[in-house]
């Protein structure tokens, strides 16, 4: 987003306020980007929803959120000073905490971002419900969680959808491939081998568990090796596995010596053009599937766990193949299919690279985020009124 704004307003001054001094916050500083680090007090960095959707859950949540409203209070007087030495006319947020923290801290429109499907967190969309007055506008990444929202925060609140972009010169079918074997610490694939990956972070809803038990499924003599890429990120309670945990699964399964874990990969590309085939395998509807996009235009044969927003970006047959929701014999079929078939996979990667060029390039997203903070005018009286 950053980039494309850099192009579409080149003039604009532009800051980036963060919770963390990451790979996030570098890229943004080469983008010649202002940034401000207000690290998350402990408390509320953990404070996560992953798990409440019964009513335990949601009161352990609940609780949680009362423990950590101290640090909130503080937060939110942080992000408003960082915001102030600024002095931006629309301040834009992304993530469920951020959006909250942002309607408190800014005197500006808020423009909230919504990556993430919010009916079935309770305490959250209640929050969300509660302070959609204070947003002047909504963006959502997907038609899925488009409808989500409308349906959680309120029947007639506008929501514009928009595709997450992708650099296409950077995540294109050219360029270099990482050695996997070796980030795995494994010996090198026997000629002929289909790699096959799961590329994300270990949230225990990104499918980890259906991916590995897939590869078990196999027929022997099926050449392929699988890889895990990728690593725990996530600072929120029992949000993910551990590197242990998947291990051990893939163990239990027979396939220890069959599976590659790379840990944490910074050129996300790279590692997605060593992949014959890229895996998404999430267990919930996915809001939008980045790495469905990027790997399509690596132009690579994907296939996709058909639910929420993922289920928009592809269409079956022609440019990936799909599978339901933790379904472990459809996607072992699937990998099956393509391990054998070198010419469907090249097909289907042929199909995907001219798919993302016509739906997910980055270029479009700076056009269509001016448009959004126009149309945000100023802020609401409720916004106004905290000013």
């Amino acid at each position: 987003m950053l980039a494309s704004l850099r192009v579409a307003a080149p003039d604009w001054p532009l800051r980036l306020v963060s919770a963390a001094d990451g790979p996030l916050s570098a890229r943004a500083r080469d983008l010649g980007v202002a940034v401000a680090v207000v690290p998350f007090p402990p408390a509320v960095a953990r404070l996560g929803e992953t798990g409440s959707a019964d009513s335990g859950g949601a009161a352990r949540f609940a609780a949680h959120v009362g423990l950590a409203a101290g640090g909130i209070a503080g937060y939110i007087g942080a992000v408003r000073d960082a915001l102030s030495a600024f002095g931006p006319d629309r301040v834009h947020t992304n993530g469920l905490k951020m959006h909250l923290v942002g309607a408190y801290a800014s005197n500006a429109p808020v423009v909230w971002h919504i990556h993430d499907f919010v009916g079935a967190r309770r305490v959250s969309r209640r929050l969300l419900r509660w302070n959609v007055a204070r947003c002047a506008a909504i963006i959502a990444n997907s038609d899925s969680v488009a409808a989500d929202v409308r349906a959680s925060l309120a029947p007639g609140v506008e929501v514009t959808r928009m595709y997450n972009g992708v650099d296409l010169a950077r995540f294109s079918p050219s360029g270099e491939r990482l050695d996997l074997d070796a980030l795995s610490a494994l010996p090198p694939a026997p000629a002929g081998t289909v790699r096959v990956g799961l590329v994300g972070t270990f949230a225990r809803w990104k499918g980890h568990e259906t991916f590995l038990r897939a590869v078990a499924s196999l027929p022997d003599g099926t050449p392929v090796r699988a890889y895990i890429v990728g690593g725990p990120v996530y600072q929120t309670d029992a949000s993910q596995w551990s590197l242990d945990e998947l291990r051990g699964l893939a163990s239990q399964l027979g396939v220890l010596d069959r599976v590659g874990f790379t840990g944490f990969v910074d050129r996300v590309d790279s590692a997605l053009r060593a992949l014959d085939v890229a895996v998404h395998a999430s267990t919930s509807p996915e809001p939008f599937g980045l790495v469905i996009a990027e790997a399509m235009a690596c132009g690579r044969a994907v296939i996709v766990s058909a639910a929420g927003g993922a289920a928009e970006l592809v269409t079956p047959g022609l440019d990936a193949l799909t599978h339901a929701p933790r379904d472990v014999g459809a996607l072992g079929r699937a990998i099956a299919a393509l391990a054998h078939d070198a010419a469907r996979r090249i097909a289907l990667g042929d199909a995907a690279r001219l798919t993302a060029e016509r739906r997910f390039d980055r270029a479009r997203l700076g056009a269509e985020l001016i448009k959004v903070y126009e149309a945000a005018g100023a802020p609401t009286a409720a916004v106004a009124a905290r000013g």
